[in-house]
């Protein structure tokens, strides 16, 4: 996915879910997804403005069967 589609996105309105892989407390090792078609975004939940990652959803599902 290219990487200026996701800064030109607007991902207000986005929700964005913590990873269940994160643990259950406020360890601070946390990720955060949102399926904000026509990507998946990804972020930091410590830092959600410091940045995002973008996978395609056919990315996004080989990443989450292995």
């Amino acid at each position: 996915m290219r990487g200026d589609l996701l800064s030109t996105m607007d991902l207000t309105g986005a929700v964005w879910r913590k990873s269940s892989r994160s643990g259950g407390g406020n360890e601070g090792n946390c990720v955060e997804v949102a399926f904000a078609s026509p990507v998946v975004a990804v972020r930091d939940s410590k830092k959600p403005d410091a940045g995002r990652l973008a996978f395609s959803a056919s990315a996004w599902q080989r990443f989450v069967r292995s």
